[in-house]
């Protein structure tokens, strides 16, 4: 039986509340954002790996811009709405998923972390959400699909018909269900922190990439040592529907030949013979939106690749508004530089359907697996709710639409009215002006 109810001094009954059990394992408690995250990801791993992960092209300028630009927006909040029923369900291509952000594919993901691929899989579908498996994996690609639940793969494809439609049975044959082109590589940009840092894929053992293993003991034992007892030497798998080079080589090279003569007829050629849903990666321009619409792509990702390809390259977030409107009736997704609930918001309003997040979730499960990233997809979804609350909304339909003007033009947001404000409305700082007439 229940006891007396307690009452304030005023004699009216006060409400209880009480401290939740924290569900979070205990060893994921101290991480309270992605940041976290990244900071015990890059002490953990050899410099050659976390440099790889972190670093950019070049001057990393492209990469800064992608960053600024979601720091050149701000938020306008409406108070005093009742937002006690939030829910931040999306759904993309028919399929609906409980947060609006997913894992970007990346190379090298099972070098960072122990089965990493398989593990960034299993933490999304875990929160509801999937990751992209990538064409640079260490995994083949029918092992993340079986064991990660994978369904959506993205490749690096040459123009060369043969190797295409190769890829593309191995593809139907794993029961793959969307296929993710990315196009921005025609060559691989000028990543010059990898040669200093000792990266080089195949790996070639010299006597200072043994030391930075050496010194990185958790890693080589619980990562690279984990691997090689229970898979042997990760190989190159699925460049091609052939396996590709080993992970260690004196001599051998990964294939990029035929990459800078893809053009747009191979895609319309993976287009005819491509059951699923097609999807094009690295489309930063309205007028590429329009040719991926034509060929009969299902969807875009606007992307500068992490900042990894050209430098000093728009950010992705500049260009979104206007390529939503563009093409209007295609699925616009967007990755790079998100980093907290906010930015995922910003995203949406700017035009995006989805989301995709790489290293945070790669910085996760490269310290603690499959757990990490799934710890890592709680944080994110916590603060998107928070942060619907604070804005006064309780659905992602509620953010409206910001264009290219509100997001980049200050004296347009000056002029605005502010009675018939969305929940997102941009007081940002205009990028010169140049890029965007």
């Amino acid at each position: 039986m229940d006891g007396p109810a307690k009452v304030t001094a005023h004699g009216r009954p006060a409400i209880i509340a009480e401290r939740k059990a924290n569900d979070v394992p205990r060893g994921l408690r101290r991480y309270l954002s992605l940041a976290d995250f990244e900071r015990h990801a890059l002490y953990h791993l050899p410099l050659p790996i976390a440099g790889y992960v972190e670093g950019a092209v070049e001057t990393g300028q492209a990469l800064r811009n992608a960053e600024e630009a979601f720091r050149r927006i701000a938020l306008v909040p409406r108070i005093l709405r009742d937002v006690s029923d939030r829910n931040a369900q999306t759904t993309l291509f028919g399929t609906e998923y409980s947060v609006p952000f997913g894992v970007a594919p990346m190379g090298f993901s099972a070098l960072a972390a122990f089965d990493g691929d398989v593990a960034l899989a299993r933490g999304a579908a875990a929160s509801g959400s999937f990751a992209i498996c990538s064409a640079a994996s260490l995994t083949p690609l029918e092992h993340v699909a079986k064991e990660g639940g994978s369904r959506w793969f993205q490749c690096y494809v040459p123009g060369d018909t043969a190797r295409i439609e190769a890829l593309l049975n191995r593809l139907r044959a794993a029961s793959y269900d969307t296929l993710v082109v990315t196009a921005d590589v025609p060559v691989t940009g000028n990543r010059e922190n990898n040669a200093r840092n000792g990266f080089d894929a195949p790996f070639r053992l010299t006597a200072r990439l043994a030391w930075h293993f050496a010194t990185h003991p958790r890693w080589t034992l619980g990562t690279l040592g984990r691997t090689l007892a229970k898979s042997g030497m990760p190989h190159f798998e699925n460049m091609d529907a052939e396996r590709g080079p080993p992970l260690f080589s004196r001599n051998l090279t990964r294939s990029t030949i035929g990459r800078d003569r893809l053009t747009w007829e191979n895609l319309s050629y993976i287009r005819d013979r491509w059951p699923g849903r097609l999807v094009i990666k690295g489309v930063l321009c309205t007028d590429d939106a329009t040719r991926a619409a034509g060929i009969g792509a299902d969807g875009i990702i606007v992307s500068s690749h992490g900042g990894r390809q050209l430098d000093g390259a728009i950010a992705p977030l500049e260009v979104l508004p206007a390529i939503r409107a563009t093409v209007p009736d295609l699925a616009v997704m967007l990755d790079g530089s998100i980093r907290r609930g906010t930015d995922v918001l910003k995203a949406l309003a700017a035009g995006a359907d989805f989301v995709f997040l790489g290293r945070p979730f790669l910085y996760a499960a490269a310290v603690a697996g499959e757990a990490g990233v799934a710890h890592a997809f709680q944080l994110l979804r916590q603060e998107v709710d928070i942060s619907m609350a604070l804005l006064g909304i309780t659905g992602l339909d509620q953010l409206g639409f910001l264009n290219r003007a509100q997001i980049f033009d200050v004296a347009g947001w000056a002029k605005s009215d502010a009675n018939n404000c969305t929940a997102l409305e941009a007081a940002a700082l205009t990028a010169g002006g140049a890029a965007f007439e």
